[in-house]
């Protein structure tokens, strides 16, 4: 048996306003075939987001795991995406910077709330220079998330983004806390970087890698459905599975298809063969 399961990244499918929504959300993922899930879970961008404190109940999140429950579904994480005023995570900007710790540290109290272990977000731009103001701010807000992590038992994923698989790995090793991990998200790597470094990444990151996003990237189509795109799935997934990974690939689809249940269908049925006997 493989150790790959298929989840759904569910922002894929749009904001989640209210438990209705979301439980219509779940259904699909499972209906596809999917045995996990991956909500939104600030009320930030994909907004009104239900699971986010500000705007549900605490009846609503209990009603949305009993949900789960009954789908089949686990949560293979949650995503607590914020922005800063000009880069995408903020975490390494001064201007309103306590806020957006406190959001983070609101969120996996909420995900621990909802029995899960895993909250995924890109932190911010990471300068190449340590010495760099931003660079140091950036260590700062996330070695006090990550110590936040530590109390409440959820991991803080900091997905692959603009830097390097190395940069990010260093910069984690600099925190030294276990419960700083890696959201691997080899469309992003490879829009950013090469199809080598895609690959040579998951080796760099190893044992850091606890949640990974299946995404494709072609830039002539702009679309995104697995197998459909430019990442060297046999190498990426062999890779995976060389260093040992056990988890999800969550389908995170930025086609913006009109038939966006479809697409996530084919990546899907494309991603099968590695999670089949």
């Amino acid at each position: 048996m493989s150790s790959f399961s298929i989840g759904c990244a569910l922002w894929t499918l749009g904001a989640t306003p209210d438990v209705r929504t979301l439980a219509r959300q779940m259904e699909i993922a499972a209906d596809i075939g999917c045995t996990s899930v991956q909500p939104w879970i600030v009320n930030v961008e994909y907004r009104p987001c239900i699971l986010d404190p500000e705007v549900g109940s605490a009846a609503d999140r209990r009603e949305i795991v009993k949900i789960a429950e009954s789908l089949g579904l686990t949560f293979s994480a949650f995503c607590a995406q914020l922005q800063g005023a000009t880069t995408y995570g903020g975490l390494e900007e001064e201007e309103g910077l306590g806020w957006r710790i406190d959001k983070t540290k609101e969120a996996l109290d909420t995900t621990a709330e909802l029995g899960g272990d895993i909250i995924t977000t890109h932190a911010g731009l990471l300068p190449e220079d340590r010495s760099d103001t931003a660079y140091q701010t950036l260590l700062r807000s996330v070695s006090e998330i990550a110590e936040h992590s530590a109390k409440v038992g959820v991991y803080f994923a900091l997905e692959t983004g603009q830097e390097s698989p190395q940069a990010l790995s260093d910069f984690i090793d600099e925190i030294g806390n276990p419960w700083l991990c890696v959201n691997y998200d080899p469309c992003n790597l490879l829009r950013f970087g090469t199809e080598a470094g895609t690959v040579q990444g998951v080796h760099i990151l190893g044992d850091k890698i606890i949640h990974t996003h299946a995404k494709d990237w072609n830039p002539e189509t702009m679309q995104a459905t697995c197998g459909e795109g430019l990442v060297p799935w046999d190498a990426y997934i062999g890779a995976l599975g060389d260093i040992g990974y056990k988890g999800v690939l969550a389908i995170e689809d930025e086609t913006g298809n009109e038939d966006m249940v479809g697409s996530i269908g084919r990546s899907y049925q494309f991603l099968r063969p590695w999670v089949d006997d």
